[in-house]
C-alpha cells in the first residue's frame, strides 16, 4: 500500500482519496475499523445527532446520579436510558436481552458484592438494620447493608447506560471530527490522537496476518505454555517492523497533505451542530430534571 493510500485510511478527514478511483469507504473498511460504513440514512434518531449532543445531554445527569444516595433516582435513570437506547439505537437481539435481563441480574449481584463491604455500624440507624439476611459467626449481613450496596450498584449501572447513549451510536472518528469543528479543538491534537488510537486495531490486523503466515509455514506447532511463549516471541519482530513501516507511511502522508502547516484546514466530512441537537439536549435535560425532582432522596 502506498503512503497516500495508507494515509487516507488513517486520516479520511484530510481529504485523501484512493489512488485506484474506488470508493473511499470500501477501500479502507477492510483494514480500518474506524472507516465510515454508513451509506444510507440512519433508521434510528440517535445516529442522526451530533456526537457532542449525545455527550452533553447525559453528562450532567451522570453527575447528579453520582452524588445521589437513594435507590429510586438511579433506578429511574436506568429505565430512562434503556428506553432511549431501545428507541434510538440499533441493538442486536443479544444486546436487547442483556439490557432487559442482564442489567437486573447484575444489579442484584452488585448489591451483594458492595453490601458485604458495608460497615455494620454505619447502617445501624437504618430501618432495615435489624433484618439479617446471612449470619456467619459474629458477622451479620443485614438488609440495610444490602440496600446500600444495591443503591451503589444502581448508580454504576445508571452511569454506564447513560454513557452508552453516545458510546454505541458514535465512533471515535465522529467525536474527534465534531470536537475539531464545533469546540475548536486544534486539529493537530485531535487527528494526531486519532491516528494513535487507530494504530491499535491496525496492529491487531497485522498480528492476524503474521499468525496466518506462521500457520502456513508450520512454525506454530506445539502445545502448552512453553510453545505459546515461543510463538508470542516470534510475533514481536515482524509486528515491530510492520509498526515502524506503518508509522513512516503515516508520517509521509501527513507531510504530503501539509498537516500542521496552517491553523485550520478544510474537512471532508462536516459535523455541524443542528437545531435537532439542541432540541435533543433540551428535552433530555428536561425529562432528567423531572425525574430528579420526583425521585431525589428516595
Amino acid at each position: 500500500m502506498t503512503a497516500a493510500g495508507e494515509g487516507g485510511a488513517v486520516f479520511p478527514e484530510l481529504g485523501a482519496a484512493p489512488v485506484d478511483g474506488s470508493e473511499p469507504h470500501a477501500a479502507s473498511a477492510a483494514l480500518d475499523p474506524f472507516a465510515e460504513h454508513r451509506t444510507q440514512r440512519p433508521s434510528r434518531f440517535l445516529y442522526a445527532l451530533n456526537p457532542l449532543a449525545k455527550l452533553a445531554a447525559p453528562v450532567p445527569v451522570m453527575v447528579v446520579v453520582m452524588f445521589s444516595r437513594g435507590i429510586a433516582l438511579p433506578l429511574a435513570f436506568i429505565v430512562f436510558a434503556a428506553a432511549v437506547l431501545l428507541i434510538g439505537a440499533r441493538l442486536s437481539g443479544r444486546a436487547i436481552a442483556a439490557l432487559l435481563l442482564g442489567i437486573p441480574v447484575v444489579a442484584l449481584v452488585l448489591g451483594v458484592t458492595f453490601g458485604v463491604w458495608i460497615d455494620p455500624s454505619s447502617v445501624a440507624d437504618h430501618p432495615e438494620a435489624s433484618i439479617t439476611l446471612i449470619s456467619i459467626g459474629d458477622w451479620d449481613f443485614t438488609l440495610a447493608a444490602y440496600l446500600v450496596g444495591f443503591a451503589t450498584g444502581l448508580r454504576i449501572l445508571a452511569i454506564l447506560l447513560l454513557s452508552l447513549i453516545a458510546g454505541i451510536t458514535s465512533t471515535g472518528t465522529e467525536f474527534v471530527r465534531s470536537m475539531v469543528q464545533n469546540l475548536r479543538v486544534p486539529y493537530r491534537l485531535g487527528y494526531t490522537a486519532l491516528a494513535a488510537l487507530r494504530f491499535v486495531p491496525r496492529f491487531g490486523h497485522e498480528l492476524e496476518i503474521i499468525r496466518a503466515a506462521h500457520r502456513v509455514r508450520g512454525t506454530d506447532v506445539g502445545r502448552g505454555p512453553v510453545a505459546a511463549v515461543r510463538r508470542s516471541l516470534g510475533y514481536i519482530v515482524p509486528l515491530l517492523a510492520s509498526a515502524i513501516r506503518h508509522a513512516e507511511r503515516v508520517a509521509l502522508a501527513m507531510d504530503a497533505r501539509a498537516f500542521g502547516a496552517h491553523r485550520t484546514r478544510t474537512e471532508r466530512h462536516l459535523s455541524p451542530w443542528r437545531v435537532r441537537d439542541t432540541v435533543f439536549v433540551a428535552c433530555f435535560l428536561a425529562v432528567s430534571v423531572v425525574i430528579a425532582v420526583l425521585t431525589w432522596g428516595r
